[in-house]
């Protein structure tokens, strides 16, 4: 079995530090350097000037010969149970980023009552991945009925599991794991801590290593995408650790 790709998501980094860079395509040739497979980019880190450059973006990455993730802060359910009506656009978007996979939280689901959500999926040739976030929305309950009930439907679907989140949802993520793993085509490495009254990611060294026992929990072969803090003097050294960390494994 071929190794999984190593992906750096570029929110690792930090909005503040990406900014100073000069934006996400900046962050390009040190996430190659450092050894990593393709970038997770996030939408949240655009500007609107970057919104209309994204073919720009797609020849930088392509430049760099990596893979590309898509990343939207929204939900793929809204408030009410309705589909997000801008998901068709998110697609287009990733598909122009040349983007293998869109990540988005699940949000409120309800039903599948429609064939809405088959039809937007069966006009892109991008994955969606639909992510645990750290809402109610996404405790394990919720999320094993959207995928059985996807799965049923035979949506062209899979799930990003973030091995941190379920910290905030208050549940046990090797449970989690084992009973949500057949769905997962994607991971978001990531660790927490206690932090106030909530939570915080920190780097895999600063913790007690159970997120190997997670990780290992979970496909080996979906792709594994960093999403702690890579933060330090020499971004280059510190990337390349854990994009070798999580090759070794």
């Amino acid at each position: 079995m071929a190794n999984p790709e190593i992906i750096v998501t570029a929110a690792a980094y930090g909005a503040q530090k990406v900014a100073e860079l000069g934006g996400q395509s900046a962050l390009l040739p040190l996430i190659k350097a450092a050894g990593a497979d393709g970038v997770e980019i996030r939408r949240e880190l655009f500007n609107e000037d970057d919104l209309l450059r994204l073919h720009t973006l797609n020849k930088a990455i392509a430049q760099q010969q990596l893979s590309a993730s898509y990343s939207v802060p929204e939900a793929l359910w809204l408030a009410d149970g309705a589909l997000n009506p801008r998901l068709a656009q998110f697609l287009l978007e990733a598909e122009q980023i040349g983007a293998k996979r869109l990540k988005i939280a699940l949000g409120h689901f309800v039903d599948l009552s429609d064939r809405q959500l088959a039809e937007i999926l069966s006009a892109s040739p991008v994955t969606l991945v639909v992510e645990n976030d750290q809402t109610p929305d996404s405790k394990l309950a919720p999320m094993l009925n959207f995928f059985h009930r996807a799965c049923d439907a035979a949506l062209p679907l899979d799930m990003t599991f973030d091995m941190g989140n379920w910290q905030w949802t208050g549940e046990d993520a090797l449970q989690a794991a084992a009973q949500l793993s057949r769905y997962v085509s994607y991971i978001h490495v990531k660790a927490a801590v206690p932090h106030g009254e909530t939570f915080r990611a920190i780097a895999l060294d600063e913790t007690d290593g159970s997120w190997r026992a997670l990780l290992s929990a979970l496909p080996k072969d979906a792709p594994r995408g960093i999403e702690f803090p890579l933060e330090g003097a020499d971004l280059l050294a510190v990337t390349r650790h854990y994009v070798d960390v999580l090759r070794a494994l």
